[in-house]
């Protein structure tokens, strides 16, 4: 397969991906609660530094101060597929790093331990099982995402160049993703930790597009909507105020 069919083949599987995070196959929710978001992303403690890395420890203390309501089942699928990704993005990194040895890969793969780390708080406090937690690098239990990852490696696997195209994929993938499960929740503390992951992959995307021009290649965004990816590319890393006073 050339480089396009193998772009095009890579574009369909992310599509599929969207419609699951989006709820468009229409999973039942068991709550009759209303899932409008009631608090925005400046309203909630962002623990992001500007790689990316989140401050485990702050979240842990600000998700445990939280009461543990009910979850519709929505809500639960959003959580164990998102572990799940943000666990892609890390064994992607890990395997583009071994080939290439270039410091981005280590750095972001790094990074994605405490994305992945994140999540997991949510799993232990709503009693959920792990996906990820026997699970080896490149192993998962979502067939999309299993599919996803070996096609990625794949194409990582050619160029430096596709690579760092890979990387900014993945982050994209994250972003629409979360900005979907966002939209089915109105838990605090979900919500919380799902806006400083996207925070986290804002700022991994300009890591890699900058390495990318850095070697004189333009990125074009695969995922996102071209206005919405030069808003976050024309701006610079962000830095989260940590907990503001929050308990």
């Amino acid at each position: 397969m050339d480089m396009r069919g193998l772009y095009a083949l890579f574009v369909a599987v992310i599509l599929v991906l969207g419609v699951m995070a989006s709820g468009c196959i229409g999973a039942e929710e068991t709550s009759t609660t209303s899932t409008e978001s009631p608090v925005s992303a400046n309203t909630v403690p962002l623990v992001a530094d500007s790689n990316g890395d989140l401050n485990t420890n702050d979240l842990q203390s600000y998700v445990d101060s939280l009461p543990a309501e009910p979850l519709t089942d929505v809500e639960k699928e959003g959580l164990l597929f998102m572990v799940e990704e943000e666990k892609l993005a890390h064994d992607v990194y890990t395997k583009l790093y071994e080939k290439w040895g270039l410091q981005i890969f280590s750095n972001i793969a790094r990074s994605e331990t405490t994305h992945v780390e994140s999540v997991r708080l949510l799993l232990r406090k709503y009693n959920l099982t792990d996906p990820t937690e026997n699970a080896g690098i490149g192993e998962f239990q979502n067939k999309e995402l299993q599919a996803l990852y070996d096609q990625l490696i794949e194409m990582g696997m050619k160029s430096e160049i596709d690579a760092l195209k890979v990387g900014a994929i993945i982050e994209e993938t994250d972003i629409r993703d979360l900005q979907g499960w966002l939209a089915q929740t109105n838990k605090i503390d979900i919500i919380t930790v799902y806006e400083n992951l996207m925070m986290g992959s804002r700022n991994h995307l300009r890591a890699f597009v900058g390495q990318l021009e850095n070697r004189g290649v333009t990125y074009e965004p695969q995922i996102l909507p071209k206005d919405e990816y030069e808003l976050i590319i024309n701006s610079p890393m962000e830095t989260g105020g940590g907990m503001g006073g929050k308990p």
